[in-house]
This record gives C-alpha cells, structure tokens and sequence, in this order.
C-alpha cells in the first residue's frame, strides 16, 4: 500500500486477557445481559444527524441482537499465545457494523495448558480507556467463585427502554422524523448554541468595569484556548524529525506482548527521579531507539504521545482524555539523561493541558468542517508521527472472569495511523504491555519487541534494580 492510504484512525478499544482456565460461557453471558441492563449505551447505536450540522445521536437499537455482540470460539491446536494474539488481531481488522452498537465481546478456549482467554472491542464513542476498565467491573469478580447476578429480561428491557425514548429536541439523529423536521432541529440546536455563546460573552462583558483585571484574564484564556485548538490540529507546531524507517502506513495490524514487574519499575522510576509512567515512556523511547540502531540508522528525534486523563468521575461511559504530542530528540545518552529528559518534556507538555478544554475545543471545530478536510488534517499529521503511548491502571490483585483467573492484559491501543501503539496496564504487580503495530512501517516487529525488552532491563538496572529475566521482563 502507498504511503498515506491507510486509515485515518482506528477509534477502538482492543483488549484481551489470558487466563488460568476455560472462562465459564453461561457464567459469563449472565453477567453481560445484566451488564447490557445496567449500562445502556451498550444498547444504543449511533445516529447521525442532517449533514454536519448537528452532532450525531445515541439511540436504543430496535432489532438489539445481544448474542450478535457475545461470540465464542476455539483456537486450533496447539492453542499457542502466538496464535491466539494473531486471532485478537484478525478480530480487530473485522470492521464494526455502524447500524449496532458498537462493541464485541468473544469468549476464546483451546489454550495450551488448559488456559483460556477472552477479546473485547469497543469504539473509543462508548467510552475512553479508564472507563472501560470501569466497564469491566460488571463481568470480573474479586473471587473465583463470586455470585452470579440474577438471570435479566433483556428483551422486556430493550421493548420498554425503545417505548420510553423521546429523540432530544435539540440533537439531529432522528431518521424516523421527516427531513424537515430533521433540518429544523439541527438549525434550531446550532441557533441555541450560537445564543447561549452570545449570551455568555454578554455576561463577561458586564462584569468588565467593576473588575478591569478580568479583561486581561478573560483574553489570557482565549489566546491559550485558541492555541490549543491549534496544536491539537498541528500536532504542536511544525512536525520535523521522525523515524526515517518508519514512513510506510497500512491497514495491516500485528501484535505483540511483554511484562515488566511493577514494582521494580516504581522503584527504578523512583531511583531516577520520576514516576512509572516516566519509565514507561522512556522504555518505548529506547527501544524505538535500539530499534534504528540495529540497522544503522539515526533518527533527530522520535514524534511520539502520551495520553492525559482528564477524568474526574467514575462513569463508565464517555471519554475524558486528551492526547499530547511530544517530540523527543534521538541522540545518543545516557539511561539516566535519557530518563530526566523524557519526564522533563512530559511535565511541561502535561502542564499545559487544561482540563477537557482542548479536546472539547477540537470537536466542536472538527464538527463544522468538511469530512474532507478533516480526514486530511488527521491523515498528514498521523503520518508525521512514529509511535503512541497510553499507560491505565486495573486492579493491584488477582482478578476473575466467569471462574477463570486472570493472568495477563494485552491492550490493543489505537493505532491511528503512527507506526505503532505502546499501552500498558498496570495489573496484580505487573505492567502488562500490548504493542500494537502497522508491519508495514515497522518491517520486524518481533525485532521491536525485544528491543522494547532489552531497553526496559537496561533502564530498570540504571534505578539500580538487578534485573532477573525470569521476573523482570518477559
């Protein structure tokens, strides 16, 4: 494929967990019925609104197939992890169909050593990654044999949320309405929103002369609001440097997986002066680094992300992030400076992030320009940049699907158009790590995977850790 025909982006979730034993799949399609009652954007599909005009529109699902959404399959034998990730990989390439609601869960058995495994999809529209993790309190317990919620009428549940609904006045969306009706709505919300601008803007404005210093404050959070929509469409600025390896794109997807023992990444963290999520990163730089090394080449400097939640409540739906592009220079140092230099740029990019501000900002600009235009915004600036990383936090001690253990995370985090996606999660003393890669930038990726490795050894021995391979990282 030519550079620059690949996707635009992938916003989905992915995730899988390896466990201790088959998942128990009646077990399990109880909890996720009831999971489907409690949560109902699990039972409501996007609808979208007249044009651009209006923002698009959740609404129930009226032909909702529940066991559309809940799969379960075999792996062949021998049941290896290589072949149940290249399976989490060909499930992910299965596209969504966008008249459902947009999440897959899929119950895998076949495992060597009696393992079992479970994959789940969901559009980033459901939720963002901190929120799913949320989700997935409603299916994974804290014992091996916790009770099982009671059976759910979910047809009876489906039939009187369809009765209940009535479609927003003020959202587009509405496809049993006629199209004019449809327009009138949509140019009455934007009508509504424009006012309310208006009239908050009125509102300052008269608070101006009892408090002149307020003029200033007021143009202060303009021009760095302004300047925020700005570096999110940019990608910061001028995007220079890059991988000059990394520059083809595809649909193609591989994975790959790795470990590293949280608690010596805490104290390594520590030791050099920053946190797990420092190391973290600095890992990924490394390895990216090694990577080009291997094969003689020198990179200026790695374009990569990190991801700031934003988050300050504990729904589980909706999004509350805000993705900040970093550029870390390629020449050679030190474990050490390279450490204090990754978590110097990332603490004064973090510090400028202002709540969800930037990402609200973005949407609403997106939201009034042309598809074209926007797809080639995201296009350009995704191509311009080599790889992404999102760090989330599970529970600090064993958990259970359905009577089966979980022994390891592999988050699939989106792609979106870099040459790959780093995303760990923190679970039960272990940094589970899942590398999410385009092969057609990155032509080795199980070479990338043990450079990721190597660099995390190297970096847990310069915080003064005396690394195990057995334990450390694998």
């Amino acid at each position: 494929m030519e550079r620059g025909k690949g996707p635009v982006a992938q916003p989905e979730r992915r995730h899988g967990s390896i466990c201790d034993r088959p998942i128990d799949y009646e077990q399990f399609r109880i909890r996720m019925r009831s999971a489907a009652v409690h949560i109902p954007r699990l039972r409501q599909r996007v609808v979208p609104g007249l044009a651009r005009l209006s923002t698009p529109a959740w609404r129930f699902d009226p032909e909702f197939h529940f066991d559309y959404h809940l799969r379960r399959v075999t792996l062949p034998a021998p049941g290896t992890t290589r072949q149940l990730l290249d399976l989490a990989t060909k499930l992910y390439e299965d596209p969504f169909d966008r008249t459902r609601p947009l999440w897959l869960f899929v119950v895998i058995d076949g495992l060597q050593d009696g393992r079992g495994g479970l994959f789940w999809k969901a559009h980033h529209s459901i939720s963002d990654g901190i929120g799913m993790i949320r989700l997935s309190e409603r299916y994974m317990e804290r014992s091996r044999a916790a009770p099982v919620p009671p059976e759910v009428d979910l047809d009876a549940i489906v039939a009187d949320s369809l009765a209940a609904e009535d479609p927003p006045k003020e959202e587009g969306g509405n496809r049993a309405a006629s199209l004019g009706a449809t327009a009138t709505k949509s140019i009455t919300h934007i009508w509504r929103r424009q006012a309310g601008i208006a009239r908050r803007v009125l509102g300052e404005m008269a608070l101006w002369p009892a408090d002149p210093l307020r003029i200033a404050d007021t143009a202060g959070s303009v021009v760095q609001g302004i300047r925020s929509t700005v570096d999110q469409v940019r990608g910061g600025g001028e995007v220079v440097g890059g991988s000059p390896l990394w520059k083809e794109r595809s649909r193609r997807r591989h994975l790959e997986a790795l470990r590293v023992d949280l608690e010596h990444a805490k104290a390594a963290g520590k030791a050099l002066g920053g946190s797990v999520n420092d190391f973290f990163v600095t890992g990924a730089v490394m390895g990216a680094l090694a990577y080009h090394a291997e094969r003689n080449t020198e990179v200026e400097a790695l374009n990569t992300s990190f991801v700031v939640s934003t988050r300050t409540d504990k729904a589980a739906g909706g999004n509350s992030f805000t993705p900040t592009r970093v550029q870390i220079p390629g020449r050679p140092m030190r474990a050490e400076e390279r450490f204090t230099m990754v978590r110097d740029l990332m603490g004064a990019k973090r510090a400028g992030v202002k709540g969800a501000g930037a990402m609200n900002n973005l949407a609403g600009v997106a939201n009034l320009l042309p598809t074209s235009v926007v797809t080639r915004v995201a296009r350009s600036q995704a191509a311009k940049m080599d790889f992404a990383t999102s760090n989330l936090r599970a529970a600090p001690f064993p958990m259970f699907i359905s009577g089966a253990e979980v022994l390891e995370n592999i988050s699939m985090g989106p792609v979106a158009g870099t040459a790959f996606n780093l995303t760990t999660i923190s679970y039960n003393g272990s940094l589970d790590m899942g590398v999410f890669i385009d092969p057609a930038a990155v032509e080795d990726p199980a070479g990338l995977r043990r450079n990721l490795e190597q660099a995390y050894r190297h970096l847990l021995e310069a915080g003064g850790i005396v690394v195990d391979d057995t334990q450390s990282v694998h």
